[in-house]
């Protein structure tokens, strides 16, 4: 944000920093004296900004007290935040992998800039003209997908389709590019448009890596400098991941779209005055624990503790022993327990990472300087002068195992020493949220699989995708390392991973394509199969692959329990494809691990993961490589160079990206033949005045779900799937299934992303009785497309609700799962509770979420989702206000209208968030 108005109602405390410096700060520690010590380190943070931006309209004095005096009014008092920069990701999809599996066979290569050295004798492809036999004499010609077109996957380079051979570097890079740029050029002429139709916007190149993974590594500051004035940095933006920046003593966390959008137009972020939950690490960890299972460990804690909504904020002794790339992997899962963020505040282990990743010293010197001043850096004398927080929760670092997540759900962690039992345990469970239902009979079942000329045996729990995928893991070298060190001890013992499990490595970040090859272990990760197959989304997105027509014959032949296992942060059921059942999510070296045993029925203590040459068993412990191993390899080889690579890619930029040409006027030209960026119909019939919320009368249910709905059941990001409404609508203005590209990239064109809603295979809608995108358009009594039959029901002018369970929007903090039921014509949800960042959503875009009475349920009230629902709203509604509901059945029952607060209830009154922001600005 800008420095501070000539207005600002607290000047007085602006102070020099040091008598030779002429740099300048809010001291707002003499604004509180020993109120101010006993805050949060994040709520100082917060007080600050509302310090520095109190304008008297938009932030007023009565915010900052609220702030000030946060132990008597947090949870209740709503206040808002500037945050000092909005990061907005932009979602480059990857189509499937053309990786088909582990093991020896000729692969698919990436080839990063610091490429590994190939393989010798081996010929490169010439592209298909000119390839007629075989990359290296003696090899069979074609080889596993032969005959079948090659899928090309944007930032990797063009394969042969014949061997899955990579095209000579000059020419990869040109191919990469013309793919990258040829199905993006519309959505990438728009982001070079807005950097320069708009002050203060910045962009990063395409290909630079993720967008929360280069706020990390290079757009962080800790604390800004504007005008000679110093504040910290903070940060909100439309990624789930943004939490990792709190790692390093950055205040952020993850909004959607809508919200992020009305900050960039100077308003400020509403917030909740958050409970801080502090959390006291004690201890130290065992040697084969990685930072995963810290995370998973600490994940489970939190999540027992009820933290949701809440600040979660970090000390003890435990803090010191972690590294700044273990607290940003800690802080990253933030939204897996609920918490907005997990906070870090900055200490001696944060000062000597920005050293070592290129600050420089006389920054270092005054922001040290500054955060002390501001009693913003943490003392690591056994925390002297503590904070005094909403609830104390204490973890002896010392009681955490290894660890993986699954079998369905990110949340269900099991101990690697119990993995075996457990899903062999869930095998037996009926079908729900961990059981499988398999009779006692069949659970010993194996199916021949003949691939490649070999026969292999699979059975439930047999491994067929395995993938490191790092969005999680790039920040944290350590893990990836170990997963390269670990391959690198396997290969030199002679293990291999079997050919038909579909293995890939999709960094989130070319550094860590660069610090894997620079430490040596990427060529061992090749040897195994993980070939790097593009950076973004993969994998953890449902951006597989298809698997082998042998695999998936077998798999269907038995009723097989097959697994996939990846080192993600999301395992949600139905997310890889249809016949993986079974997802866990796992450190990257266990992830390895698994595949070289092909199996998660396995018992790693007392089974070995295969046999050396010499038939000698190999056991997990025997290649595990060792804390200090990895630390060291870290902090010598992969730091400093990580840091300085990106600095130099960004400076430089991408040629194509350079000459790129955008339009140069002050108003986007819309382009009605266009299939990515679309005029969207938002603002259709808006009025300079709002009108009173007309009442909801004989609305008709779209869909009757159960709980745990997720934003991934509403608004999936993937693939778009060849039968789904938005390819019927992307075949129709003349495009092929090749290039209907995702979700996630044509989030720019409403009408893709409307028939995109509700379209995930796994919504299990009552109506319908299995899982299935469809439901009833009772007038008619047709079952349809959710898009069509929302279709019908708006020409035929009949409102629509939604009737769902607990936890209604669980899952990604995703503006288009509110945006797209809202074009479908949902004027409200009905569920027995709400993730609050989803219900969020649906009021800042104009749809009502009602809540019904505790210990209530459509199930409990009778109700079948069959009939018709009216309801009015008050003319003076209020936050919780209790509303009554007539069904056309005769049954009249009371729900809450679920407002936290006077601003949710004016932006319902606007129609959303959205127009209450076009309205101040018309």
């Amino acid at each position: 944000m800008d420095a501070p108005s000539a207005g600002n109602t607290f000047e007085y405390l602006i102070e020099t920093l040091n008598d030779s410096s002429r740099k300048k700060f809010f001291n707002v520690p003499k604004l509180g004296g020993t109120k101010y010590d006993a805050l949060p380190y994040s709520v100082r943070v917060l007080l600050e900004a509302a310090v520095r931006n109190c304008d008297g309209f938009l932030l007023k004095r009565e915010d900052v007290l609220n702030i000030l005096d946060w132990r008597a009014t947090r949870g209740h008092v709503e206040v808002p935040f500037f945050p000092a920069r909005v990061l907005l990701q932009d979602f480059t999809a990857i189509q499937n992998a053309p990786n088909p599996g582990g093991g020896d066979q000729p692969r698919a290569a990436k080839l990063s800039p610091l490429k590994a050295p190939a393989p010798p004798r081996r010929l490169p492809c010439r592209g298909p003209a000119a390839c007629r036999g075989p990359c290296e004499p003696g090899e069979p010609g074609p080889a596993r997908g032969a005959g079948k077109p090659s899928t090309q996957i944007e930032n990797t380079p063009l394969l042969c389709p014949f061997h899955l051979q990579p095209v000579p570097e000059p020419e990869t890079v040109l191919k990469s590019q013309e793919v990258e740029f040829g199905r993006n050029r519309e959505r990438l002429q728009f982001f070079k448009w807005c950097s320069r139709a708009f002050r203060n916007v910045a962009l990063v190149p395409p290909g630079t890596g993720l967008a929360h993974q280069v706020s990390l590594e290079y757009l962080t500051r800790v604390v800004f400098e504007e005008e000679a004035l110093l504040f910290p940095d903070s940060v909100v933006g439309t990624d789930s991941h943004i939490p990792m920046v709190n790692g390093l003593g950055v205040l952020g966390w993850g909004v959607g779209g809508i919200e992020t959008e009305a900050v960039m137009l100077g308003l400020p972020v509403s917030l909740t005055l958050p409970e801080v939950v502090g959390c006291e690490l004690t201890g130290s960890s065992n040697p084969f624990v990685t930072s995963i299972d810290v995370v998973l460990g600490i994940t489970k804690h939190l999540r027992q503790a009820g933290v949701a909504g809440k600040f979660v904020e970090f000390f003890g002794s435990g803090v010191s022993q972690l590294s700044v790339v273990d607290r940003t992997t800690i802080a990253n899962m933030s939204p897996e327990y609920g918490a907005p963020l997990s906070f870090f505040p900055v200490d001696s282990v944060t000062l000597r990472h920005l050293e070592h990743t290129g600050f420089d010293k006389a920054k270092l010197s005054s922001m040290e300087a500054y955060l002390k001043a501001v009693r913003l850096f943490r003392s690591e004398r056994s925390d002297a002068g503590q904070p005094e927080y909403s609830q104390v929760i204490r973890i002896n670092l010392s009681s955490i195992v290894a660890t993986v997540s699954g079998p369905k759900r990110p949340q269900d962690r099991v101990a690697v020493t119990e993995m075996k039992r457990d899903f062999r345990a869930c095998l037996s469970e009926k079908v729900g949220f961990r059981g499988f239902q398999i009779a006692a009979e069949k659970q010993e079942a194996a199916v021949a699989l003949h691939y490649e000329g070999r026969d292999y045996r699979l059975s439930h729990g047999a491994v067929v995708v395995a993938a490191l995928t790092s969005c999680t893991n790039n920040c944290n070298p350590s893990v990836m390392l170990a997963a390269g060190l670990l391959a690198k001890k396997a290969v030199e013992a002679g293990l291999r991973v079997q050919p038909y499990i579909r293995t890939s490595l999709a960094p989130g970040s070319g550094m860590v394509t660069h610090y894997l090859s620079a430490s040596g272990v990427l060529p061992y990760l090749r040897t195994l199969g993980f070939e790097v197959v593009g950076y973004g989304c993969s994998t953890c997105v449902g951006n597989t692959g298809p698997l082998s027509e042998a695999v998936l014959s077998a798999v269907k032949q038995g009723d097989l329990v097959t697994c996939g296992v990846l080192s993600g942060s999301r395992s949600f059921e139905g997310r890889l494809c249809d016949c993986v059942r079974a997802t866990y999510l796992a450190s990257p070296p266990l992830v390895v691990a698994c595949a070289i045993a092909g199996t998660v029925s396995i018992d790693f203590q007392t089974e070995p993961l295969g046999t050396d040459p010499a038939g000698r068993h190999v056991y997990l412990q025997d290649i595990w490589p060792s804390r200090e191993e990895v630390q060291r390899v870290e902090e010598e080889q992969v730091l400093c160079s990580v840091f300085q690579a990106l600095k130099e890619r960004m400076e430089t930029g991408d040629k194509r990206w350079n000459s790129l040409e955008a339009p140069d006027s002050v108003l986007f030209p819309w382009d009605a033949k266009s299939t990515y960026i679309r005029c969207p119909s938002f603002f259709d019939g808006l009025t300079r005045e709002p009108a009173a919320p007309p009442p909801i009368e004989n609305a008709h249910v779209l869909l009757h779900l159960g709980d745990a709905v997720t934003t991934d059941h509403i608004s999936p990001a993937g693939s778009i799937a060849r039968s789904s409404a938005a390819a019927k609508y992307l075949t129709h203005r003349g495009l092929t299934p090749r290039e209907f590209n995702s979700y996630g990239a044509r989030r720019g064109n409403d009408a893709v992303m409307t028939r995109g809603t509700f379209a995930n295979i796994k919504l299990f809608n009552k109506f319908i009785g299995k899982p299935a995108p469809k439901t009833i358009h009772f007038p008619s009594g047709q079952t349809l497309d959710v898009f069509e039959a929302a279709e019908l029901y708006q020409r035929e002018g009949i409102p629509l609700l939604i009737l769902a369970g607990k936890k209604y929007g669980a899952g990604s903090s995703r503006d288009w799962a509110a945006k797209g039921p809202y074009l479908l014509g949902v004027r409200a949800v009905l569920a027995e509770s709400y993730e609050k960042i989803h219900k969020d959503h649906l009021v800042g875009i104009g749809i009502a979420p009602l809540q019904f009475l505790p210990g209530q349920s459509a199930a409990t009230l009778g109700l079948s989702g069959r009939e018709t629902f009216s309801l009015a709203f008050p003319a003076e509604l209020s936050p919780g206000a209790t509303l009554s509901v007539k069904t056309s059945a005769g049954k009249v029952f009371s729900v809450v209208a679920a407002f936290e607060n006077d601003v949710e209830v004016t932006l319902y009154k606007h129609g959303g968030l959205l127009n209450f922001v076009a309205r101040k600005f018309s």
